[in-house]
């Protein structure tokens, strides 16, 4: 894709963060919003916005970390982490389509209260509701589990052997 380096520091180191960041809160926010009309007004377009930038961090992250795999040495924990890596774009286009339908019926429901001037149209979205919620906390738990086994394998690969358990005595 093209960002590899950025001052000098591989893309993907930094490119992660937004991704470790993005996605569980995507994750939560989508979760709140199908249960909680209340929260879903607060949102609004912002649900799938966040939704899409979390999708695009995606790729990008992994993009990066491609290059940063052909640039250290190869073992298999960076394997590992490379392949865990791969599995996370179905969760994000999960978070992402399960967000803008969110969305999508939340609109369409205030739309058809309004006309209806406070009819019954929240008992008619009940189970809409309800399917909305259950596949947002499916989705949700998912993708955030999946970050954290991409999180934890990347964690190993970087600092396995890395580090010293005891401080050295001449640092304070």
């Amino acid at each position: 894709m093209g960002l590899d380096l950025i001052n000098g520091i591989p893309a993907h180191v930094l490119f992660v963060h937004v991704v470790v960041v993005l996605v569980p809160l995507t994750a939560l926010a989508l979760v709140l919003c199908a249960a909680f009309p209340s929260v879903m007004r607060r949102f609004g377009l912002a649900l799938p916005i966040l939704a899409l930038v979390s999708l695009i961090s995606v790729p990008l992250t992994t993009s990066a970390g491609e290059w940063l795999e052909r640039h250290v040495d190869s073992n298999a924990l960076v394997r590992k982490h490379a392949e865990l890596g791969d599995q996370l774009l179905p969760w994000a286009i999960g978070l992402f389509v399960v967000a803008a339908g969110v969305w999508w019926a939340y609109r369409r429901s205030a739309r058809s209260v309004s006309e209806t001037a406070g009819g019954a149209g929240g008992t008619v979205g009940m189970p809409l509701r309800v399917t909305a919620a259950v596949l947002s906390l499916a989705v949700g738990v998912g993708a955030g589990v999946q970050v954290y086994r991409i999180g934890d394998s990347g964690a190993k690969a970087a600092w396995r052997n890395g580090y010293s358990a005891t401080a050295h005595a001449d640092r304070d």
